[in-house]
C-alpha cells in the first residue's frame, strides 16, 4: 500500500508549503540559519525547514532526501554517508558513520577473476551486483532525527517525495550525467525506463518526474525505516542484488558479464550505523573536527594540516604556499594509503594525527624542490626522529559520484554532511519500482594487496566497510562554529577540503573566495591533478619536480561561516558542476 499522506505519531503534521527554487546563488550573507547544497531544489526545501522552526539536522535530512530525488546519481537512500554534527548546546562535535557494509558473502577476493586469478577491470566490478554495499543513508537520517533533530522522519521525506511526484527541471549536468553512464543504463530494464526515456537522455529544461521514488518515500515515512531494512524495499534490494534486471535487449553493447552477488535480507537487517568520536587537530588555534574511519577524511585532512603547521605559510608567496600544501597532501595520503581501513586500531590513528609525528614527516619537504613520487609512508611507532626511508607506497584512486550540503540554525547548531552512492550513477541498477539507483561503495576496496609484504588495511571482508575519503569538517575557535566544509570529489575530497583550509586561514582568503580559487590535488602520483586556472597561475613559479596534469574541475564544495556579529556566510560552487545554491534565513542587512 502506498500512503499519500504522513504525520509524526501522536501529532498532527504541519502544512509544509511547497518552498520557491530561490535563484542558484553561490554566496548569501545574513542571520537566523543557513543552508548550502549543490542544487536550488534541495536548498529551497532545507530553508523552508529553518523557517519553519525545524532545527539544522531536521533541514539537513530533508535537503539530503531531496538530493535523493534531484541529484540521483550521486546520493540517495541507495548509497551512505557520513554526518558530522555540532550540537550547541553541549558544545560537542559528534558524527554517525552511516558508510556501506559489505555483505556477509563478501571474500578478499571478489573482486578477483577466479578463471584468470586478476582483478576486474572496475567497470565490470561497478555494473554488477558485486559491487552493492548495504546501504545506510537511511538509517542515518533516522538516527540524526532521533537523536538532534526536532521533526520526525516521515515529516522530512514528505518535501522530497512532492518533488519526485511534481518533478523537477532538467539541467545539464543532469542531463549530461545520464548520457556519461548511457552504456551502463542501458543494460537495465528499470534504468532505461526512468532514465533514458526513448533510448536517449531527458532534454534540458524538460520536466523530470519520479513518481516510484514518491511512492518509495511514502511508504517509509508511513512504515519507517524496517520496510527498507526487514520489509518488501529490502527485498527488492537484494532481488537486484542477486538478479540483476537485465534488459532483454539492452539500449547500448557492454563489454561485460553483468555478475549477481549475495546479498541477503539478513545483511539488511543486520545494518547499524556507527557513532564514532570525529578526529580532531588543532591548527593554529583552530579546533578541526572531521570523520573517522572507515573514512580517511579526517586523519589525511588532520595529518596534512599538522604538518603544514610546522611553516610559516603566511609569510610565504601564495605559490610557495601551494607547494607545501602539495608536498603535505602526498605524505598524509602516503599514509593514509598505507595505514588507514576499517579496522585500523585507535592507537595507529592517534599516532598519525600526534604532533610528534607531523613533525617526522614535515622533515621530508624540501622548500627548494618537489620530492619524487611516490613518497614512502612513514612509521607511526611513537618514536620520533630523522626522517624515513622510502618503501612501497600506493597510489591507487576512487572515484566521484558524491555530493555535500552544510547547514546551520538559528540557535547555533551545525551539520556537515558528505553522501554518495561512490560512483556516478552508483551500480547503474535502479531497483525495479522503486526509484532510486543502488551504490557501488564496495570498489572502494582495493582489488587486490597493494602494499607488497605489509598488510593492507582496505581489503574486502565480510561485514567491513570500504575506505572513503569523504571529509566533512567543522572548525572551532574557542569551542564555537567557525566554519564548516565539504565536498564530493572521490579522493580529491581531502585535498579540497585542506585547500580551502588553508585558502582561508592562512592565505587570508574570505571562505567565497577560498572556495572558489583554482584547485590542484595531489595524492602521493607521479602528477598533481590541477585546474586550468591553477596551471596558470602556479606552474611557472613552483619548485622543481612538480608535474601538473590539468583536469577540468576538482569537487563541488559546500560551505558556511560564521562571523563575530552573528551573521553567517553561506557558500556554494560558483561554476563547477553548474554552481550551487546558498541561501540564509534573513537577509544582511536586516529590513
Amino acid at each position: 500500500m502506498v500512503l499519500t499522506t504522513v504525520a509524526a505519531a501522536g501529532a498532527a503534521a504541519p502544512a509544509w508549503a511547497e518552498p520557491a527554487e530561490p535563484p542558484k546563488k553561490p554566496v548569501a550573507v545574513g542571520y537566523g540559519g543557513a543552508v548550502s547544497t549543490v542544487d536550488g531544489t534541495a536548498t529551497a526545501v532545507g530553508l523552508d525547514v529553518l523557517r519553519r522552526g525545524g532545527n539544522a539536522v531536521d533541514a539537513a535530512v530533508a535537503a539530503a532526501a531531496t538530493l535523493g530525488v534531484t541529484e540521483p546519481f550521486s546520493a540517495g537512500i541507495g548509497g551512505g554517508g557520513f554526518f558530522v554534527y555540532y550540537d550547541t548546546r553541549t558544545g560537542r562535535v559528534q558524527t554517525i558513520d552511516g558508510r556501506e557494509a559489505a555483505p556477509a558473502s563478501t571474500t578478499e577476493t571478489i573482486f578477483v577473476d577466479p578463471a584468470t586469478g586478476q582483478p576486474y577491470p572496475f567497470d565490470e566490478a561497478r555494473i554488477s551486483g558485486l559491487s552493492v554495499g548495504v546501504p545506510g543513508t537511511l538509517l542515518t537520517w533516522r538516527d540524526a532525527l532521533d537523536r538532534w533533530g526536532t521533526r520526525s522522519l516521515a515529516q522530512m521525506l514528505r518535501p522530497a517525495a512532492r518533488v519526485a511526484e511534481a518533478g523537477f527541471t532538467v539541467d545539464e549536468t543532469f542531463a549530461g550525467q545520464i548520457a556519461e553512464n548511457q552504456a551502463a543504463f542501458g543494460q537495465f530494464s528499470s534504468t532505461s525506463e526512468l532514465y533514458l526515456p526513448r533510448g536517449r537522455p531527458p532534454a534540458v529544461g524538460a520536466t523530470f518526474r519520479n513518481p516510484d521514488l514518491a511512492s518509495t518515500y511514502r511508504l517509509i515515512a508511513g512504515r519507517g525505516t524496517d520496510v527498507f531494512y526487514r520489509g518488501e524495499v529490502g527485498r527488492d534490494v537484494v532481488a537486484t542484488v542477486q538478479r540483476p534486471p537485465v534488459a532483454e535487449q539492452p539500449a547500448a553493447s557492454w563489454p561485460y558479464p553483468i555478475r549477481p552477488a549475495g546479498m541477503t535480507s539478513a545483511d539488511l537487517a543486520g545494518y547499524r550505523t556507527r557513532f564514532p568520536a570525529p578526529t580532531r587537530s588543532d591548527y593554529r588555534g583552530f579546533e578541526v573536527y572531521g570523520m573517522a574511519t572507515p573514512s580517511s577524511g579526517g586523519t589525511a585532512v588532520g595529518e596534512a594540516l599538522n604538518i603544514l603547521e610546522r611553516f610559516d605559510l603566511r609569510s610565504m608567496t601564495a605559490t610557495q604556499a601551494m607547494h607545501h600544501y602539495l608536498e603535505a597532501s602526498a605524505l598524509a595520503f602516503a599514509d593514509r594509503n598505507r595505514y588507514v581501513g576499517d579496522h585500523t586500531p585507535r592507537q595507529v590513528l592517534r599516532e598519525l594525527l600526534s604532533d610528534g609525528y607531523a613533525a617526522e614527516r614535515a622533515c621530508r619537504i624540501d622548500s627548494a624542490a618537489a620530492l619524487p613520487k611516490p613518497v614512502a609512508p612513514g612509521v607511526p611507532d611513537g618514536a620520533y626522529g630523522g626522517c624515513p626511508a622510502a618503501t612501497v607506497a600506493d597510489t591507487r584512486d576512487d572515484r566521484t559520484g558524491t555530493t555535500n550540503l552544510t547547514v546551520a540554525d538559528r540557535w547555533g547548531n551545525v551539520v556537515e554532511y558528505t553522501l554518495t552512492i561512490e560512483a556516478t550513477g552508483g551500480n547503474g541498477m535502479v531497483v525495479p519500482d522503486r526509484g532510486f539507483l543502488l551504490n557501488n561503495e564496495l570498489t572502494d576496496f582495493n582489488f587486490t594487496p597493494t602494499q607488497g609484504t605489509a598488510p593492507d588495511p582496505n581489503l574486502p571482508g565480510p561485514g567491513k566497510r570500504p575506505r572513503s575519503s569523504m571529509s566533512p569538517t567543522i572548525v572551532l575557535t574557542d569551542g564555537r562554529p567557525f566554519l564548516a566544509v565539504g565536498t564530493p570529489g572521490g579522493a580529491t575530497i581531502i585535498t579540497t577540503v585542506l585547500q580551502t583550509l588553508v585558502n582561508r586561514i592562512d592565505l587570508g582568503m574570505a571562505l567565497p573566495e577560498a572556495l572558489a580559487a583554482p584547485r590542484a590535488s595531489q595524492r602521493n602520483g607521479a602528477a598533481t591533478q590541477a585546474e586550468p586556472a591553477f596551471v596558470a597561475a602556479y606552474a611557472d613559479g613552483l619548485p622543481p619536480g612538480h608535474v601538473l596534469t590539468p583536469t577540468t574541475e576538482l569537487g563541488a564544495a559546500t560551505g558556511i561561516e560564521f562571523l563575530r556579529d552573528g551573521r553567517m556566510v553561506a557558500v556554494a560552487e560558483p561554476e563547477r558542476r553548474g554552481g550551487g545554491a546558498a541561501a540564509v534565513l534573513g537577509r544582511w542587512p536586516r529590513h
